[in-house]
Formats: structure tokens, sequence, C-alpha cells
């Protein structure tokens, strides 16, 4: 009776704790076992928190234990590869991101191919960087800006948060479509790369949007346009790159993949549990306050997404010459 009253005070905890979360159907095969998610990434960075955020009410949907498992290296590549090689029966995925699309074209002898061997199977967020200046850099507006830096070749300092990064890349990308050219200066990491910029000792960088947020909103920095294809609800009032550089998109995702041998039951079964998690109000706060919005695919048009975003980023790395560190 004790054993009982204590399973019975569990439950009721489980409950309290989820009210509103409705067990989804489960299949026979899925899962039967827990889910581990393999992060690529140290704990407490950007990834291992998206990864967190939709493991305890995937779990409660699930009805299985959902694990973080953080494997860091090689810029995800590590724990990329574990899931590679691991049973596809749906226990193991990948919080994916941008870095596998990156990592696609700049690590020249990886020993997988992330498109051929992962099944994307649900997103779980994006977020655009934001193009931003020092309030005193005689630009106020891109079209302003690429005049500047037309009439002005390599005296821009574009900084970054390191050699191969998003805030590296799509700053190269900017370079190539709108035939500017800018002097990239990599810093070990985005706060430092931020300070300088700040401080009006280098004029650009494009930059996460959680990150810069707070200098833009106290004025310290100037927001430009985001990289987004369309305006972002997250930045009202601040215009897409692309309305003066025609094509030009970037965001930051991420996204839980399989082994590509996974049952497309199995997948499709996940991609159900990870949207209806999406569509919770207090998971789609939460992701607004960390500068993201919540990515709803079907894993068709994940895989669909991964692909175009592998091809741009392509063209970033083998235009800048990019090396791995």
């Amino acid at each position: 009776m004790k054993l009982l009253r204590r399973k019975v005070l569990s439950l009721a905890i489980g409950a309290a704790a989820w009210p509103l979360v409705p067990p989804v159907a489960r299949a026979d095969t899925f899962p039967s076992q827990p889910v581990h998610i393999v992060v690529g990434f140290p704990p407490g960075g950007a990834a291992d928190i998206s990864a967190r955020l939709i493991a305890q009410p995937l779990q409660q949907r699930l009805g299985q234990p959902v694990v973080i498992d953080n494997r860091p290296g090689a810029s995800g590549d590590v724990g990329t590869e574990a899931v590679v090689n691991a049973r596809p029966d749906g226990a193991t995925a990948i919080l994916a991101g941008s870095n596998n699309a990156i990592n696609a074209t700049l690590y020249k002898n990886l020993p997988f191919n992330f498109i051929r061997d992962i099944a994307m199977a649900a997103g779980i967020m994006q977020s655009p960087l934001v193009m931003m200046t020092n309030p005193a850099f005689v630009a106020k507006s891109v079209a302003e800006f690429i005049s500047y830096a037309k009439a002005n070749p390599g005296k821009i300092n574009m900084v970054s948060a390191g050699n191969g990064t998003p805030s590296h890349l799509a700053g190269e990308l900017f370079q190539m479509m709108a035939g500017v050219s800018m002097v990239h200066v990599p810093y070990r990491g985005g706060a430092e790369a931020l300070a300088d910029l700040v401080a009006g000792r280098t004029q650009v960088m494009f930059a996460n949007v959680l990150t810069s947020d707070g200098f833009v909103r106290a004025e310290r920095l100037r927001a430009l346009a985001v990289t987004s294809l369309n305006a972002s609800p997250l930045l009202p009032g601040i215009p897409p790159l692309a309305a003066v550089v025609p094509g030009y998109e970037v965001t930051g995702w991420y996204g839980l993949g399989a082994p590509k041998a996974t049952p497309p039951e199995t997948v499709a079964a996940l991609n159900k549990a990870v949207n209806a998690c999406l569509a919770e109000a207090a998971i789609a706060s939460r992701i607004r306050e960390l500068g993201a919005e919540p990515m709803v695919m079907s894993p068709r048009e994940l895989d669909a997404f991964v692909a175009a975003d592998t091809a741009r980023w392509a063209k970033a790395v083998k235009f800048s010459g990019a090396k791995v560190d």
C-alpha cells in the first residue's frame, strides 16, 4: 500500500506540473524505451538550452524518459557522428542546427554526410541574426552602409564570434551578395566582439538576437536589419536585409534529427509530439524569450530547409575561404 501511495503521489505531482498536456497516442514500437537527445556542445549553451527546453514536455507526451546526452567536440560533429551510427529505432536523436549546415562545407573530411545520413524529424526554434553598427558609424541604413563600403573598400572592420561561425559567414554572404569588401576580425566569442563594437573600435557585426537586443534597446548599438527573409516579430520596425539585398537570408535554427534508416512512422510520431509541445503557450513564450520563434515543420519540409540552408552556407564558406581553426 505504501508503494502504491508513493506511485499515486508521483503521478499527481507530474499531472500538476503539466496540467494541460494530453498524452500522445503511442504506437507499440515507439517509444518503447527512453529517448536520448545527443547535444554536440557542453551544457549551458544555446544548443543545450534548446534541447532541455523541449525535453520535459516531450517526455510527458511520449510517456518515456527523455535524456540529454552532451557529447561536445568539433563544433557538434562528435555528437552527430554518434547519432549517424546509432540504431535507427527512435531511441537516439541529434539536436541539429546551423552548425551542421555550415560544417558540411567547412570541414573537409567528415566521416558522414549530414543530409544523406540524418533524417530530420522536427524543428524546435529559429531566429535571425541582426546586422548592427556602432551608433557613431556614418551609415544609418543598409543602403547607406553599402554605399559607404563601396566607396571605402577594406576600411570597415566586421567582427564575429570566430572563423566559420554564423556571425562570420553571415557577413561573408553579405559581402558576396552586396558586392562590398570588409575586413573580417574574428574573436573568441560573441561577447568580446560585441564589447569592441559597443566601444566603437569596430564598425559592424552580424549578431545573435538574444545577446544583442539589450544593446539595441539601450541605444548602445544600432540595428540596421534582420537577416531573415521577412521582417521579424522579435524586432518590430527593423527591416529585413533582403529589402536591399534581394534573396539574402540567414537564420539560426535547432531541430531534432534521427539516423537515416529510422522508420518513417517513428519520425512522424516524433514530429507530431514535438509540434504539439511547440503549440503550448508556455513553451512558445519561452522560445520567444530566447529571441527565437517556434519552428513547426513536417519532416519533408525540414529536409528541404536543411538542404537549402546547407547550400547557402556553402557559398559563404567558399567565398570567405574559411578554414577550421
